[in-house]
């Protein structure tokens, strides 16, 4: 296992900086997310830790040693794409032994490694196969026991989950957490899909335009965003944001209840809410419309099925949000504010 960092690390292309000074550590064996949206920079970062892209400036540390100007293969890392990238003329074992092969490793030891990695990723009756004959799912686990074949230091994952289905996305998610942890090795994992960060991270970081906008814990970073962007990317559906002359506040869907179904006596704050339409999906209700006093901004609530509060469309309900649920942000910056002023 290996402590991961970067500090100022930056990367212009032409004009553009695709990485803008980013400062980064993570911790021994820790599962680190990147997430943002597509262009926000998370792929090149990556890329630069693993030496396929060289930074315009800035270092890249691997257990606190400066591997900035070392290539791929002297930085015990192993890399796994969205593609996978197996060799399809060859069977599973030899895909695995590949890179065993390349570094000269004798031909016994090369067939315990690879019978050790296919036991750890349960594809022992898929050695003899081809690539062509697998699916997804086999395939996606084929390419990390390549990588992890190597005994690596760090994983670096690159969306390898995306090419597959959302029954089987969530089938190998699980698969992949369970073997991270088994092995503990450092993992940074590259994503687009808030549910993978949120699921799988020990803590993400939110990206966005080459710059990183807020590290921390699934938790922490969902219930309080360190501005904006963060709100708004973070959660399906995302913050619901108002504005007020002086700043803008925000709250979470599941946090916009119905009055009729709180306590009275918490400190809560009461809102009109104009319902436009009403959306079932079976375990929850996305109630869609807007506050009135606010310029019809669109809103959304999200009611779990357990909530049965009668709810009609073209009307005006009662809805509420607990004080300490509310989030606030600078108007011009759109930054947290620290110290949050009340509605009234």
């Amino acid at each position: 296992m290996a402590v991961v960092e970067v500090r100022g690390l930056t990367k212009h292309f032409a004009e553009v900086a695709a990485v803008d000074g980013v400062d980064l550590r993570s911790e021994e064996g820790e599962f680190l997310v990147l997430l943002g949206p597509s262009g926000c920079g998370k792929t090149t970062l990556l890329r630069m830790i693993a030496g396929l892209e060289q930074p315009t400036g800035g270092q890249v540390l691997l257990g606190g040693e400066d591997v900035s100007g070392l290539p791929p293969r002297a930085r015990r890392i192993a890399m796994v794409f969205q593609s996978y990238a197996l060799y399809p003329h060859m069977s599973v074992a030899n895909n695995i032994a590949f890179p065993l092969k390349a570094q000269g490793v004798e031909a016994h030891e090369r067939n315990e490694k690879v019978n050790w990695a296919a036991s750890l990723f349960g594809i022992e009756t898929l050695l003899h196969r081809r690539p062509r004959q697998l699916s997804g799912g086999e395939r996606q686990r084929v390419a990390l026991a390549r990588a992890l074949v190597r005994e690596p230091t760090v994983f670096l994952l690159d969306e390898p989950l995306s090419n597959l289905d959302a029954k089987l996305r969530a089938a190998a998610r699980d698969d992949l957490m369970e073997f991270q942890r088994r092995v503990g090795i450092t993992t940074i994992y590259v994503t687009h899909d808030q549910v993978e960060a949120m699921g799988m991270g020990d803590r993400i970081a939110v990206m966005d335009h080459g710059k990183v906008r807020q590290l921390g814990t699934p938790e922490h970073v969902y219930h309080h965003p360190a501005d904006v962007f963060v709100a708004r990317f973070l959660g399906s559906p995302p913050m619901n944001l108002l504005d007020t002359p002086d700043f803008i506040f925000g709250f979470r869907p599941e946090q916009f209840l119905p009055e009729s179904i709180v306590d009275p006596s918490d400190d809560r704050v009461p809102f009109t809410f104009h319902v436009n339409r009403v959306e079932y999906l079976g375990s929850e209700r996305y109630i869609y419309g807007h506050i009135r006093g606010y310029n019809e901004t669109k809103i959304i609530a999200m009611l779990p099925a357990t909530v049965t509060a009668p709810v009609g469309e073209d009307q005006d309900h009662m809805f509420s949000v607990a004080h300490d649920q509310l989030r606030y942000f600078d108007r011009e910056t759109e930054m947290k504010i620290s110290s949050q002023p009340l509605l009234q």
